[in-house]
Formats: C-alpha cells, structure tokens, sequence
C-alpha cells in the first residue's frame, strides 16, 4: 500500500476534526453548529484541498495518476471527518470533545508508525512529535475559541 497516497488526507482531517471540535466546542456549547463545521470541512474544504492536490500533481509532467491520488485524498479525508461527526452526533459534547482527542491521537499514531515502517525509522520518536504538533494545534483551537466565548 502506498501510504502517501492517504497520509496528506488522513493527517488534515485528524487535525482539522480535533482542532474543529475542541475550537468550537470552547467558543458554543451548540453541537449542531460543530456538526455543521465538521461536514463543511468534510466535504468543501476537503474538495478545495483536493483540486489543489490535483493540479499539484498535474503539475508534474511525470505524474500519471493525479486522478487516483485525488480521489483517495478525497475519500480518506471525508471518511475520517465522518467518523468524528459521529462522534460528535451519538456523545455528549464533554465526551465527544475527549473521545475526538483519543481517535485523533490514535490515528494518527497508526498512520505515523506505519510510515516510520516503511521508512526504517524508529516510529516513537515520529509518534511523539506528531502529536506534539497535533496537541499545538489543539490548544491553539481551544485558545480561539474561548477568547471567541469571552468576546459574545
């Protein structure tokens, strides 16, 4: 399996999904409102993220495969948004926001190992800075989105 045909996709949506819930998750209690974010970046986001990836790919005269690889992009993303929006849909919103934080964490752990195996690298040392970067990212949501509450 080629990884970097779903590792692009699969890192945005994690993190665009756990940084989307906990963001807007401090700034309304509303779980309509973060359900509507998460389908939105799943499926126009994930299309504008997709056409770009598209015409990058195109750009290479060598690539014969821009289509497929779009298309896995675009696949892999909405998929993993969809299973945060159920997420989000089925708990409520306190353990829909730390279940996120866990599925998150833990796909990206998956995804991150994989690569450091197929790279012969120690996957640890990988794991660990990815969710570092993820937890950055997640607090910096969380950091928006009460100074978002506070401004109301």
């Amino acid at each position: 399996m080629d990884l970097r045909r779903y590792a692009f996709g699969a890192t945005a949506a994690v993190l665009t999904s756990m940084a989307l819930i906990v963001g807007l998750g401090a700034g309304t209690s509303d779980k309509t409102a973060i359900i509507a974010g998460l389908l939105i970046i799943g499926v126009a986001d994930n299309l504008s993220d997709t056409l770009g990836i598209h015409i990058f790919e195109e750009s290479d005269a060598a690539e014969t495969h821009a289509l497929g690889i779009s298309v896995q992009n675009y696949v892999t993303r909405l998929v993993i948004v969809l299973s945060f929006t159920a997420i989000v849909a089925l708990l409520p919103l306190p353990a829909a926001r730390g279940t996120s934080l866990v599925w998150g964490g833990l796909l990206l752990s998956i995804l991150t190992y994989l690569i450091a195996r197929t790279r012969a690298a120690r996957p640890l040392p990988q794991i660990l800075l990815h969710l570092s970067v993820a937890a950055v990212v997640v607090a910096m949501s969380q950091v928006i989105g009460v100074l978002i509450r506070r401004m109301s």
